[in-house]
C-alpha cells in the first residue's frame, strides 16, 4: 500500500517536532489525504502484519452502540484498555494491578466491568444514541434509511463529536466525521481524522472505515467506490521512529482480498465470522506502545 508509505514519509520530510498530551512528543504536519479504491482490494496494510481481528470486533462493537471493553476484552481486543485502567489507577479501589491482572477482572467480574471497564459516550454511543439539546438520535439507522429513500443527499454524515460531552469521555474521538457518498450505484466514504498516530492507528482507521463501507454497500445492493481519508493533526510519535523507518525499507505485497459473508442483508446482523481474509501477505509485525 504505496499511499501509506507516501504518508509516513510526508510526515518525516514536512513534519516538526511538537510537544502533545501523552509527553511522549510526536513529528507533525497538519492536513493529509489518501484515498483508496475498494475495488483494488482491501486497504489492509502489508508492511507489517496487522491484526484484522481487532479490526472487525472494534468495528461491530460500535456499531452496537457499545461502551464498556468488556465485550472487546473476551474476544481478546486489547487496543482500548490502557484508557480505562489509567483511569482505575486513580480510583480508591486501585489495589497495585498491572494492566493485565485489570483486564483479567474486566473479563470475568461484570460488576468490575461495568464500575471500570466503561470509556463513556464514546463511538458507539454516538453513532446510535447522540444526545443533543432536543432528545436523542439514533444516527446510524437514519443514516441507512437517508442513503435508501434520498441517495443525492450532501447529508449522508455521521459524527461522533459531540461537544458537551467531550469531558465524559476517556478519550475523545478521533476519527470525528465520516460522509457518504453515492454516484452511479457506487459507495464512496470520507473519514475526517482530528489526529492520527500514523505508525499504530492509522492502520486500523484504514481498514476499519474500508470495512464499514463494505458492509453498507453490500446492505443497500451498492458497488463500491473509494475510501477518503482525510486528516488533521498527522504524526509519527518519537518512540515509533525507529519502527516507521523498518517500515519504509519494505516493500509492500499485494492487497488481499475481503470476503463478507452474502447472506446478510442488515448491518446490525453481521458477526464475526461473516468475514473472510484471503490472500494476506504481510511482513512481520512491529510492535510499538501506544501513548496514553
Amino acid at each position: 500500500m504505496e499511499q501509506y508509505l507516501t504518508f509516513l514519509n510526508h510526515i518525516l520530510t514536512h513534519g516538526q517536532q511538537r510537544s502533545d498530551r501523552t509527553k511522549t512528543g510526536t513529528i507533525s504536519t497538519f492536513g493529509y489525504q489518501m484515498r483508496f479504491n475498494l475495488n483494488d482490494g482491501f486497504p489492509l496494510i502489508t508492511t507489517k502484519k496487522v491484526h484484522l481481528k481487532s479490526v472487525i470486533h472494534e468495528l461491530l462493537w460500535f456499531i452496537k452502540g457499545e461502551t464498556n471493553i468488556r465485550p472487546l476484552v473476551q474476544n481478546g481486543v486489547r487496543i482500548w484498555n490502557e484508557w480505562p485502567f489509567k483511569t482505575y489507577q486513580k480510583h480508591q479501589s486501585y489495589q497495585g494491578e498491572t494492566i493485565s491482572e485489570f483486564v483479567e477482572k474486566i473479563k470475568t467480574d461484570e460488576a468490575f466491568a461495568n464500575q471500570f471497564g466503561d470509556l463513556g459516550p464514546v463511538y458507539g454511543a454516538q453513532w446510535r444514541n447522540f444526545e443533543g439539546k432536543h432528545g436523542s438520535r439514533d444516527q446510524l439507522t437514519w443514516l441507512l434509511e437517508e442513503m435508501r429513500t434520498n441517495p443525492d443527499s450532501r447529508r449522508l454524515i455521521l459524527s461522533s463529536w459531540n461537544p458537551p460531552l467531550i469531558d465524559q469521555m476517556a478519550l475523545p474521538p478521533c476519527h470525528t466525521l465520516i460522509q457518504f457518498y453515492i454516484q452511479n450505484n457506487r459507495l464512496s466514504c470520507q473519514l475526517y481524522q482530528r489526529s492520527a498516530d500514523a505508525f499504530l492507528g492509522i492502520p486500523f482507521n484504514i481498514a476499519s472505515y474500508a470495512l464499514l463501507t463494505m458492509m453498507i454497500a453490500q446492505t443497500l445492493d451498492l458497488e463500491l467506490g473509494d475510501f477518503v481519508h482525510s486528516i488533521g493533526d498527522a504524526h509519527i510519535y518519537l518512540n515509533h521512529l525507529e519502527q516507521v523507518k523498518t517500515q519504509l525499507k519494505r516493500t509492500p505485497y499485494p492487497l488481499p482480498k475481503m470476503r463478507i459473508n452474502p447472506e446478510v442483508k442488515d448491518l446490525f446482523n453481521f458477526t464475526y465470522d461473516d468475514f473472510k481474509l484471503e490472500n494476506y501477505q504481510a511482513h512481520p509485525h512491529i510492535k510499538g506502545k501506544v501513548s496514553v
